[in-house]
């Protein structure tokens, strides 16, 4: 029950004081926040929710203390974007309420998905509480929130809860100010809320039996096997069709995951952050070597669900001495997206889990795990994901309302509402039917909780991109945006930088102003103007597609290029396929050529001997980061001529030295380090530009982006790298948007009326 204030302070005079409140402040306990702090100061007035945020009034004397104390104790979870104050006439109320939600067009936001919080973690493991052993425990400050919830504002009848009633305890709960389920919408117990499907003894059992689990969590389902169980790794790999790409790991808590790792104090705070994201960290080489195969790194998360948390509970009850570990893995078909419905589930994953695991609280909203790493210090998306969709980045200013489509590749989608961006989760490769649906749930999923119709589209110039086609089809006036100007774009919008800056965009691929296919480029970007400057000297591109999976193609392109054939046949003796290449390509024969540091870097993978062919995108490049140590760079690798940088010369001499394996890589990246920042320092002198935008893809490879970035910084530039959205194709779509609004703003003619 709500228990009368005491009396209003008299050492200062009554006034009364409208508070909006702006920002994540819904579902977070804000508003028991705020009725506690009333209390605190003897305030009377209400707090209630509606489609903005959270509107307060307070009444009495210290109600400058209590607007104070609103931001600086603010719930762990809450993000305020700001409190607006406007004074009221005095009301005379007697109490401080929390009054009813108020609907109407949204403009506040839900919070992401957050781990499941130490107080609710106590109860889960406490025999004497309620929700001891139970599966779906949460309270305001932790549990599902944007993977549940339908629409605006932040009520229970919005979510997949809407189904279960509460029993009385929980509705004693939700409905008591004071305690931290209050307005919990995700509230249940065993007595009234969702159950899994199989008891957690069946799941452990399965599992260390070296059977394969898919197990329904927050934002979708997961595959699971045993982490140490070489067989059910290889098993797990045959049949979801993933030869060689890296598995994530889940463990139970940080202390095992040093068992099986060695993760530095900053990775230590991403892994316990409340996003729980996979984070990549050193390994201890504990793990089977199908875990990572190549690769030095390896993908770790912490349980974060309270089913995890009962899972891991019970795999260490049988097996006390032994750390725990699982493998963790997204639960779709090969290029498919995340199964989420428990019909999904069966249809889709029946070929490959052993046991399917399911529950009856629907997932509204599919999420894979984010995945992070730390650059040069600072938090890192390689995928933006749950944890963190769908805070959005500040732009700065205010704008018309755009969506952007971004690209056929690791594609995200981003809508633009005043401010703000909202960029979503990770949806994939847009190459399946699945996925190209998954496309426009989310296109429609993010527009229906914004409450925003888009006056504009923006999208990639590609003329034959799955994305371009749905931005087209959206009947909206359409600005196409070049690939790597998207890609300085994201980080320029991010920043919040104005004026002229220079752009070093850096990928595997992109189709140019020229209809070329770019990927190593030097830019200038200024608002909605942009010039090319440079690029890399481009290589021929043997093979088209297949180039990209075929990395060899890429070698024996290059050096026939540089003039030196006789290498490639030396390197490659052994392959009747590169020697009719040569032999074509020393006849002359016209083939696409293309400026991609991402195909450089496999030319200089495959002339080291570590990776022929690729089973995955940028699997060459990772490995042959993976083995790289400090040397000094070899400064007549490279050349610099007409703002174009050329680095065949360090490709031939690689091959002339026979260099293989980490003293080839050490080379190569120290080189390119060099001449890339050499290329870019002149370039910012020439055009007078003292910071430069670090983006692109092959910004995922660590070495190179810390390189970079001492370099330039080193010599007085000023120097970005992507923090808010991935470097890669993940992060395109925010680049797309913040380009489109500049182009609105400035300049209509590159914006095509539908």
């Amino acid at each position: 029950m709500l228990q009368r204030n005491p009396a209003p302070s008299r050492s200062m005079p009554p006034r009364r004081l409208r508070l909006r409140v702006r920002g994540v402040v819904q579902g977070v306990g804000f508003r028991p926040f705020a009725f506690g702090l009333a209390r605190r100061y003897g305030l009377s007035g209400f707090v209630l929710n509606d489609s903005e945020g959270v509107l307060i009034e307070v009444e009495g004397g210290p109600v400058e203390d209590f607007r104070a104390a609103l931001r600086a104790e603010a719930p762990a979870l809450a993000r305020i974007d700001a409190v607006e104050a406007e004074e009221r006439p005095l009301g005379h109320d007697a109490d401080f309420v929390i009054a009813e939600s108020r609907g109407g067009k949204a403009a506040t936001r839900i919070g992401a998905d957050a781990a499941t919080c130490p107080e609710c973690l106590r109860e889960l493991r406490d025999p004497e509480s309620r929700f001891f052993g139970y599966a779906f425990v949460n309270c305001t400050h932790c549990g599902p929130r944007y993977t549940i919830t339908r629409a605006l504002p932040y009520d229970r009848a919005q979510t997949s809860m809407a189904g279960f009633a509460m029993c009385p305890a929980c509705a004693s709960d939700y409905r008591d100010p004071e305690n931290r389920r209050f307005h919990a919408e995700p509230v249940a117990c065993p007595a009234c809320g969702p159950r899994l499907s199989h008891r957690i003894e069946d799941i452990a059992a399965a599992l260390l039996d070296g059977r394969i689990v898919a197990l329904k969590g927050i934002g979708g389902f997961h595959l699971l096997c045993d982490a140490q169980n070489a067989d059910a790794i290889a098993k797990l790999r045959r049949r979801k069709a993933r030869d060689e790409k890296p598995f994530a790991v889940m463990v139970g808590d940080i202390a095992t995951a040093r068992r099986f790792a060695d993760p530095t104090p900053a990775e230590e705070e991403l892994l316990l952050g409340a996003a729980r994201p996979v984070v990549l960290v050193e390994g201890r080489g504990r793990l089977p070597a199908g875990i990572a195969a190549g690769l030095s790194r390896i993908g770790v998360m912490l349980a974060y669900a309270p089913v995890h948390h009962l899972l891991f509970d019970e795999l260490v009850r049988r097996s006390p001495t032994t750390p725990v570990a699982l493998v963790a893995t997204s639960a779709n078909p090969g290029g498919e997206p995340l199964a989420a419905t428990n019909e999904d589930a069966e249809r889709r994953l029946a070929t490959i889990a052993d046991l399917i695991v399911t529950h009856d609280r629907d997932i509204l909203v599919r999420a894979d795990d984010s995945v992070m790493q730390v650059v040069a210090g600072a938090p890192a998306f390689l995928r933006r994901a749950r944890g963190f969709v769908p805070e959005p980045v500040d732009l700065g200013s205010d704008g018309p309302s755009a969506i952007a489509l971004g690209a056929d590749l690791k594609n995200t989608v981003c809508l633009t509402r005043g401010r703000e961006a909202f960029v979503s989760q990770h949806v994939g490769g847009l190459d399946n039917a699945e996925t190209l649906r998954f496309q426009r749930e989310t296109v429609e999923h993010l527009c229906r909780i914004l409450a925003i119709r888009p006056d504009y589209a923006a999208c990639d110039l590609h003329p034959d991109f799955r994305s371009v086609r749905l931005a087209e089809d959206l009947g909206l006036p359409l600005v196409r945006v070049q690939h790597h100007v998207a890609h300085v774009a994201a980080v320029a919008a991010e920043d919040r930088l104005e004026g002229a800056l220079l752009g070093l965009a850096l990928d595997g691929h992109g189709y140019g102003a020229d209809g070329g296919i770019w990927g190593g480029e030097l830019l200038m970007l200024d608002g909605c103007r942009w010039r090319r400057l440079g690029h890399l000297a481009t290589l021929p591109l043997a093979g088209g597609d297949r180039a990209a999976r075929e990395p060899w193609r890429m070698a024996v392109g290059a050096l026939v290029a540089a003039g030196r054939g006789d290498l490639a046949h030396e390197i490659f003796a052994g392959a009747p396929e590169a020697a009719r290449l040569v032999a074509m390509l020393e006849g002359g024969m016209r083939i696409a050529e293309t400026s991609s540091l991402g195909r450089l870097f496999d030319a200089a993978a495959a002339i080291a001997g570590a990776r022929m062919v690729q089973t995955f995108e940028g699997q060459a490049a990772m490995e042959f980061e993976a083995i790289a140590h400090e040397v000094e760079a070899d400064t007549e690798g490279y050349r610099i001529e007409n703002c174009v940088v050329d680095f065949r010369p360090l490709l031939v001499r690689m091959a002339e030295q026979g260099l293989k394996g980490a003293a080839a890589s050490s080379l190569f990246h120290a080189t390119l380090i060099a001449g890339l920042a050499e290329w870019t320092l002149a370039t910012a002198r020439t055009e007078r530009l003292d910071r430069v935008v670090l983006s692109g893809g092959c910004l995922a490879n660590r070495r190179l982006a810390e390189g970079l970035r001492a370099r330039l910084s080193a010599a007085g530039i000023e120097t970005c790298l992507p923090q808010a959205v991935p470097a890669g194709d993940g992060g395109l779509s925010l680049g797309q948007a913040a380009f489109a609004r500049h182009v609105i703003a400035n300049d209509r003619t590159q914006v095509e009326e539908p």
